[in-house]
């Protein structure tokens, strides 16, 4: 990643417009030319509460430019490894967002999704609510089956509400009827859910392994990486009120006993070095909740150094 200092600018994180990580824009999406192109899906209609969810994609952006010092890379002491020093991130800005009719939206960020797989680049979603996970793995369609590591509060696996059946509470749902997922790991379900007792039921017939936090705590993070089965290319979806709202209150439904930073990163860095990962989204920041941005913050840290284990992997196997 480079940021300009060979060029004689100093171009601070607070100056210049906001991409990710001060990636390179690249609106054409027919030539994407990347190891990582970030797509934003401002969608938040498909929320039963709190809506505002659809500035996530613009708050994590503008809190991703803290880590855009200009630095070659990202140096990590403790693994004493320089991170993300040469792969290359795009942003690809925006699918376009309908208002009022969900098809339209989510098609739009289905397609966004495709042009990045075709591309040979790894699609990574901001959303937006946990709906548009739906279009995400959508346009997955055809390819080899993958497991979905989920890190949630919530299982979001309710058939159908009301007829409602592509809100945020249905992605887990709809993903367990695609032939091309395998199977799920949810991780961080705690407390009172949206999803009653018979989706649980369904879900683990389904073949999801469903832990809370305190069972995952308890387990230890690498223990649970090892519960996803070895070999199997994962996608990850991350909704940030799996973390407690202590350190990320700005989501619509936040829910106490959630992790910390930690746990998650070190679930992450596990999983990255066990498998190949064939797609991210990031789900559920709703910045105005937040007036300190600590929540978009923690988002694009979660981003950044997900992306560097799974590269730095990819190193060590040989690309």
């Amino acid at each position: 990643m480079s940021h300009g200092y060979d060029a004689g600018r100093l171009n601070l994180p607070f100056t210049g417009i906001c991409t990710f990580a001060r990636s390179p824009y690249q609106p054409d999406w027919s030539t994407i030319d990347a190891d990582v192109a970030i797509l934003g899906a401002p969608f938040d209609a498909g929320t039963q509460w709190r809506a505002g969810a659809r500035f996530g994609p613009r708050g994590v952006r503008e809190a991703s430019t803290l880590f855009s010092f200009g630095h070659a890379g990202a140096y990590d002491h403790e693994d004493d490894v320089t991170y993300l020093f040469n792969t290359r991130i795009v942003d690809l800005g925006d699918a376009d967002i309908i208002h009022t009719d969900t098809a339209q939206s989510h098609a739009n960020i289905a397609s966004g999704v495709r042009a990045i797989r075709e591309a040979g680049a790894l699609p990574v979603v901001i959303g937006g609510d946990h709906s548009i996970n739906i279009p995400c793995i959508d346009a997955f369609e055809g390819a080899d089956p993958f497991h979905i590591l989920q890190i949630d509060a919530h299982l979001d696996f309710v058939d159908e509400r009301h007829g409602v059946r592509n809100g945020h509470g249905n992605p887990m749902r709809r993903a367990s009827e695609k032939p091309w997922v395998s199977g799920m790991t949810q991780v961080g379900i705690r407390n009172v859910s949206s999803t009653a007792r018979e989706g649980y039921e369904d879900a683990r017939a389904r073949g999801s392994d469903i832990l809370s936090v305190r069972q995952a705590r308890a387990l230890g993070p690498e223990a649970v990486a090892h519960r996803l089965p070895l070999g199997a290319p994962v996608y990850i979806t991350i909704d940030i009120d799996a973390f407690c709202p202590s350190i990320a209150p700005g989501t619509g439904t936040p829910s106490h006993g959630g992790f910390l930073y930690y746990d998650v990163l070190e679930l992450l860095q596990h999983v990255a070095r066990r498998h190949k990962i064939v797609g991210i989204d990031l789900v559920e920041v709703a910045p105005d909740y937040d007036p300190t941005g600590s929540t978009s913050i923690l988002a694009a840290q979660v981003l950044m150094n997900l992306l560097g284990f799974i590269f730095h992997a990819k190193d060590q196997q040989g690309r």
